[in-house]
């Protein structure tokens, strides 16, 4: 029996330059390109354009309802009018499952579907565990997510974390690692000589504040090197305040996000990922696809189900600053090691590849979505 186009409904916080939101955005683009009817909600009040492009066949609906609460009263209300919004636009989709990404918005979701009678699979981007959420909202999890009928988790390690209610329903879904399209524009050019490269949300999780001690410590030893670091966030001034000091000045560049990361990938020579916590991060997968010569600290999850040792990457100790800057040192002063290392990391496209992510994402929708026959307008009044 042939198995007629899906509605689907998908939930995010806003379409921003995050990884969630670029796995998102693929699926509804893969999905749409199928011809099945995808409905993509944001919470956002949809004055900024998607970071990610999105299928001009996607219906994307901004619904406003987001906003600072002042104080507990207005937050309780908030979130009752969140959820009001919510379930009226989901009710509207009229969808066969909804997807819904990240946490709170997870236990939102959950919560505007409750007697709607619809499949929904929640997906975490990151290690449960490791991730730090407000306590209410730990709770508030804790409590909807044996709702869901499917949790979709990154790693097997994650899903190894979980209760064993949980794990029972949970499925490992990495990210894809899309080969890299042929860019020719140069949205950024970067300065002359070897450089080290590094991306992401400027904030603890992800470790820039590592980086720059380790290369403060190396530099003299490789002046003609220098690093760049792409990306936003609330520690934007404290990471350029520590680059202007003597020891860094000149040699570091915050040129904040960039649309066309293949060009700037082509432009570089190392990729480290120094941070703390991930889940299966896009941009490791990337800087591979793109034959680089990767460093990652052994978070949690996610670098490791990436990288084999000394085949394709480097992996260091978390939070280790001298095993990260004698990791750049070695691949610094070894062209011949850089070149063997990211020509073995580019069959990460085979391994995690398009394909391969949409088949599991489809099989799981098989789960909890029954299927309907295929109309069939040939079929007419027995004769």
């Amino acid at each position: 029996m042939s198995r007629s186009p899906l509605k689907l409904t998908l939930v995010i916080p806003a379409i921003t330059a995050g990884g969630a939101e670029r796995v998102m955005v693929i699926l509804a683009n893969e999905w749409a390109k199928k011809n099945w009817q995808i409905t993509l909600l944001t919470l956002d009040d949809g004055q900024s354009a998607p970071f990610f492009p999105l299928d001009h066949r996607v219906n994307w609906q901004a619904l406003n309802l987001m906003g600072v609460s002042g104080n507990a009263f207005a937050a309780i209300t908030n979130n009752l009018k969140r959820l009001a919004g919510l379930r009226s636009a989901i009710d509207r989709s009229q969808p066969d499952a909804v997807i819904s990404f990240l946490d709170t918005t997870n236990v939102l979701t959950l919560l505007a579907t409750r007697g709607l009678g619809l499949p929904v699979i929640v997906s975490e981007r990151i290690d449960i565990g490791s991730q730090p959420i407000h306590p209410l909202w730990g709770r508030l999890r804790n409590w909807m997510y044996p709702f869901a009928a499917v949790l979709v988790v990154l790693t097997e390690r994650t899903r190894q974390s979980l209760s064993p209610s949980l794990r029972s329903r949970c499925r490992v879904i990495p990210n894809p690692v899309l080969p890299l399209p042929a860019e020719r524009s140069l949205e950024l050019r970067l300065p002359a000589g070897p450089k080290i490269l590094a991306m992401g949300r400027l904030c603890r999780q992800k470790g820039f504040d590592l980086l720059l001690e380790a290369f403060a410590r190396i530099r003299s030893h490789y002046p003609q090197w220098s690093l760049v670091i792409l990306g936003e966030g609330p520690l934007h001034e404290d990471l350029q305040g520590r680059c202007d000091q003597p020891d860094l000045a000149g040699a570091v560049h915050l040129p904040g996000h960039v649309r066309s990361i293949a060009v700037v990938l082509q432009q570089c020579d190392i990729f480290v990922l120094p941070s703390r916590l991930e889940g299966f991060p896009n941009a490791l997968g990337e800087a591979m696809a793109a034959g680089l010569a990767v460093i990652a600290a052994d978070c949690p999850t996610g670098p490791r189900e990436m990288i084999e040792e000394g085949h394709d990457g480097l992996l260091i100790p978390m939070d280790d600053i001298e095993a990260l800057a004698e990791a750049m040192s070695q691949l610094m002063a070894d062209p011949q090691l850089r070149h063997r290392l990211g020509m073995a990391a580019r069959d990460i496209t085979s391994r995690f590849g398009l394909p391969e992510i949409m088949s599991l994402w489809e099989k799981t929708l098989l789960e909890v979505v029954p299927p309907k026959p295929a109309s069939n307008p040939s079929a007419g009044s027995p004769s």
